[in-house]
């Protein structure tokens, strides 16, 4: 394999369907994503708020109350759909009074944008345990032009009512993004424009996990699949400055509003572990990167390309593995996206350094061992289609370590941990890809 430095070596090939005129017709594409874990409260949140009020038993899980849930596309169109999950609960849970509208602040919604969201033309669903469901579409007719500027950044508020008791709720815990919940047995709020009823902020998303946009056939999304450094674990909470976040502003400024970056991180998230994920004992980190790899990537709209950083956490004293099984998991992985996939380009991406990290699981020389050698195989064993070197922006070659601009905490404040890159450190990662690679229709 040719090697790549600090860049992604990828030529698209678009696979969308062709329309009678030649041209590819429009279709559903992946504009933002959250890998669900659970059951909350499980999980390795960041920034979070006292639940307790809101939540009062995790058992019970929500109760006849409403969620307002906070989320940026990386993509518009004029229509478009959401996956809701219950696949982490151990009980159907039914959904109703479920809206999208544009946020104006907090959980105000913009006067006149909140839209109903139905599911096979009724205004509820019942999703069973394991399992997920995609709304109808849903005309946006206050985005009148996708493509212009002012929609880069703008964001969603996604409304539902759980009916009854869910029991243990699906989640995503580490959304560094403020959304809000109302009291238990508030009801149906969802219809409500006005943040009243929301007096709960949550640093996590709940049941939702995916949201798709009607796009022009040459658009495309690029997932992030990972950890906690993909998550964004150390960053800016509502400030949006993760690595793919930076990724995909630099993507829109080029190809405008044809390429979305789907952020499929879980904070602790594994390779190969744990080898089994049992709802009465999960794992903080969620299920492991080849046991999630359907639901989180390979059904998600619109994919061509996946860029792949994990195996910090194997190598932890919670994880543990060996260098071989890593290697044998991230080659399954890249042959299971490649044959569900046709024409997809895998980008490795280089791990970044622990050592003397001050987190009790991180931080020692073996696994820093383990580390260089399997940035060594993404680097140089032709697995992969291309390289984002991460390693090499983001650590100190004199120590070994992570640069120290890039350690202090932005999301808590404090020192940092020396694990998790900060806003600058992230910047640095997302500006390490060379966009000449990502042309749409190419």
């Amino acid at each position: 394999m040719r090697r790549w430095i600090g860049a992604v070596f990828f030529f698209l090939t678009a696979c969308a369907t062709v329309g009678d005129g030649g041209e590819r017709a429009p279709h559903w594409v992946v504009s933002w994503a959250a890998s669900i874990h659970g059951p909350y409260p499980v999980g390795n949140p960041s920034a979070q708020p006292d639940m307790k009020r809101a939540f009062p038993d995790a058992a019970q899980g929500a109760r006849e109350q409403s969620f307002r849930l906070i989320v940026r596309p990386t993509l518009w169109g004029r229509e478009t759909r959401i996956r809701l999950s219950n696949a982490l609960g151990s009980r159907p849970v039914m959904f109703d009074g479920v809206y999208i509208g544009l946020q104006a602040s907090g959980a105000e919604i913009a006067a006149g944008t909140n839209r109903p969201v139905t599911f096979g033309g009724q205004p509820g669903v019942t999703v069973p345990a394991g399992q997920s469901v995609w709304s109808d579409p849903v005309a946006l007719p206050f985005v009148r032009d996708p493509s212009a500027g002012e929609w880069a950044g703008r964001k969603l508020a996604v409304s539902f009512h759980v009916v009854g008791a869910s029991g243990p709720m699906t989640w995503h815990a580490k959304a560094l993004q403020s959304s809000y919940v109302t009291w238990p047995g508030a009801g149906a709020k969802g219809h409500e424009e006005s943040e009243a009823s929301f007096p709960f902020a949550t640093a996590s998303w709940y049941f939702l996990d995916a949201l798709d946009m009607r796009a022009p056939g040459d658009a495309y999304a690029v997932v992030a699949f990972g950890d906690s450094i993909t998550d964004g674990t150390a960053s800016t909470i509502n400030g949006d400055d993760r690595w793919p976040d930076v990724l995909e502003r630099r993507l829109r400024a080029i190809h405008g509003n044809r390429v979305a970056v789907a952020n499929a991180g879980i904070g602790g998230n594994q390779v190969v572990g744990p080898a089994v994920y049992p709802p009465p004992k999960p794992f903080p980190g969620g299920p492991s990167a080849l046991s999630r790899l359907d639901r989180d990537v390979l059904t998600l709209s619109g994919v061509r390309a996946v860029i792949w950083l994990e195996g910090t956490n194997d190598f932890s004293r919670n994880g543990n593995a060996t260098f071989e099984a890593v290697e044998k998991g991230m080659r399954e992985g890249v042959a299971r996206i490649r044959a569900a996939i046709p024409g997809v380009r895998v980008i490795g991406a280089t791990v970044t350094s622990a050592l003397n990290s001050t987190s009790a699981a991180h931080g020692f020389k073996e696994q820093d061992d383990k580390r260089r050698r399997l940035n060594e195989f993404i680097r140089n064993s032709g697995v992969f289609d291309g390289v984002a070197d991460f390693d090499q922006v983001t650590t100190d070659p004199q120590t070994g370590e992570m640069r120290s601009e890039f350690v202090p905490d932005n999301t808590v404040g404090g020192p940092g941990d020396k694990l998790h890159p900060n806003r600058l450190g992230y910047r640095a990662m997302g500006m390490a890809v060379d966009l000449k690679l990502f042309a749409p229709g190419q």
